[in-house]
């Protein structure tokens, strides 16, 4: 599907704006809650796609002009990377950049894989190339088709040779279980489905690029790296230097590029994509998106995730026979989830031997009537000992009012968390000091243990789907971040998952769920309840910059169902 990019003639005549507003335009409220962006005229210019279809209006020839500037947060200067098509019944289709965009001659060739043994009983080679994912399921009678993403998978033709292809693959940011499966998945997949033979690894992230040799990758010398914890190709923080990295990738002729990381990552993707393409070179970016949190925005799942929770779940164990073996016994878990609470949660459902779940989205106090303190109490009273996980992001407001600290940042510009299970540890035993009252409390803390683990069955399946399905793009020409939504693998724009981070909506029945497990007090007062039900309402995913007035509305009805909510 063709792109189509509208650019609209400056805004400079009042008349004609008044004239508009007495039409009685029907204005989408996202539009007005987006200021419009103030960009000079060159930088409309500069926005201007390779190869997509740019189309010039005047303010006669659309009715809702207003809505279509406004309805967009991101920037002028990402425009010419945005790639809208509409279709019938409100579909949009948000599709990822191809190398015909700047390299609209490029060769296509017949895809190898037809004449592959393993596939020859497949009903369907290749998917359709009109093949989308849609964002939202759940839908009324009424509803738009909503946005969709386009489907992952094997091409008829692709835009490489297999002899051609010199593949690279990069690992950064934290650990977390499945990054050898992937790489073991991205070596295995090229060479035997596409009969790729030169295959490198960077080492040590992205500074790797320009620090450090590559090293020749053979699905022998990946056999076995699935069984280990970590990452066989070393990772780091930090370390991206856009022009430096692609000077690498030019010099070494580098035409496929692999990159394995979280948002930051991605982020760090997309402007090496962007940076390949003012260049006008022919490479694709493809990049994997991994986070032990799973707070990667559209994505159902992220990779680690099973596996993390699985292992989670065996520290609460082990806190719970720590707590029952002592008078008044405390078991405290401190589990993975800077911004988001989904380890915690699934884990504590898991177990079901949790008394409480304390989240960074889940505000929570430590005094007074219907606190922490108090609850604790009344726990221990009713059945003697009690077991309280809590993610490593919650409560770092009540840290930061008890102790003078000033903020500081890692590598990768993240926060740096001061320790919420240490400090819950001393609250706890200072309030029962002063009470008087006999109580033992052990503190576990297995984030490490759980990050360092290889990846449990489940998600050794899930990371092969994704590696596999991040070749099938990169041979077709695209670049993109590739995820699960809505059970189905897709290729998904790098600003969509870089833009928003999924959070436990404690308005939605899982943590619903949650409290009536554990029977914690929800720690929240009707204004807390009030601004969450604000919060989610007014969350909005990134628009493009010249989307229209329905290209706006389908954004916004497919936000309502987050690839993470509850059933």
């Amino acid at each position: 599907m063709a792109s189509s990019h509208i650019i609209l003639p400056p805004d400079d005549d009042e008349e004609e704006q008044r004239r508009l507003e007495e039409e009685g335009e029907d204005e989408d409220p996202w539009a007005r809650s987006v200021p419009p962006p103030a960009a000079p005229e060159h930088a409309v210019k500069a926005s201007l796609p390779f190869s997509a279809t740019c189309v010039r209006i005047s303010r006669d020839s659309y009715p809702n002009l207003r809505a279509l500037r406004n309805a967009s947060s991101v920037s002028l200067a990402d425009a010419a990377y945005v790639k809208i098509s509409e279709g019938d019944f409100g579909y949009v289709l948000d599709d990822v950049p191809h190398l015909t965009d700047h390299l609209p001659d490029a060769p296509t060739y017949p895809n190898p894989l037809q004449d592959h043994p393993a596939y020859s009983t497949v009903k369907q080679y290749f998917v359709n190339e009109d093949d989308t994912v849609p964002q939202k399921v759940v839908v009324q009678k009424s509803s738009r088709r909503g946005v969709h993403f386009r489907r992952a998978g094997p091409r008829q033709r692709v835009y490489f040779e297999s002899d051609e292809v010199k593949a690279c693959i990069v690992t950064c940011g934290g650990l977390c279980p499945g990054l050898n499966t992937v790489i073991r998945e991205l070596v295995c997949g090229l060479s035997h489905m596409y009969n790729v033979s030169k295959i490198y690894g960077i080492q040590n992230g992205y500074k790797g690029f320009y620090s450090s040799n590559y090293l020749t990758l053979t699905p022998k010398s990946v056999d076995d790296i699935h069984k280990r914890g970590g990452t066989v190709l070393g990772t780091s923080r930090g370390g991206h230097d856009t022009k430096k990295i692609v000077d690498n990738i030019q010099d070494r002729g580098i035409n496929q590029v692999y990159i394995i990381g979280g948002d930051g990552t991605q982020k760090g993707a997309y402007e090496i994509f962007k940076e390949i393409r003012k260049r006008g070179l022919k490479v694709s970016v493809a990049g994997v998106p991994k986070t032990i949190d799973n707070d990667i925005a559209i994505i159902d799942k992220s990779f680690g995730f099973d596996t993390a929770v699985e292992e989670a779940q065996r520290a609460i164990d082990s806190a719970h026979v720590e707590a029952c073996s002592a008078e008044n016994g405390i078991g405290l878990v401190k589990l993975m989830g800077r911004y988001s609470g989904f380890i915690a949660m699934y884990a504590t459902l898991a177990s079901r031997d949790v008394d409480c779940c304390l989240i960074p989205e889940s505000p929570f106090y430590m005094d007074g009537e219907g606190g922490l303190l108090q609850y604790i109490e009344k726990r221990l009273k009713e059945n003697k000992h009690m077991v309280i996980v809590v993610a490593e992001g919650a409560g770092q407001d009540l840290i930061a009012k008890s102790l003078s600290t000033s903020e500081q940042q890692d590598a990768s510009g993240n926060k740096l968390l001061l320790d919420i299970g240490l400090w819950l540890t001393h609250k706890i035993k200072d309030h029962f000091k002063s009470k008087k009252m006999e109580m033992t409390i052990k503190y576990i803390d297995p984030t490490y243990m759980i990050r360092a683990i290889p990846s449990n069955a489940s998600d050794n399946v899930y990371c092969t789907l994704l590696a596999h399905s991040a070749i099938h793009g990169a041979m077709a020409g695209y670049s993109f971040t590739v995820g699960n939504v809505n059970g189905r693998h897709a290729y998904i724009p790098f600003y969509r998952v870089t833009s928003t981070r999924n959070k436990v909506k404690i308005t939605d029945r899982m943590w619903a769920r949650l409290l009536s497990s554990t029977n914690q007090p929800s720690f929240l007062s009707q204004k807390d309840i009030d601004e969450a039900k604000e919060t989610d309402r007014m969350a909005k995913p990134p628009l493009p910059t010249g989307v229209s007035h329905h290209v706006a509305n389908s954004f916004d009805q497919s936000a309502s169902s987050s690839s993470n909510s509850e059933i």
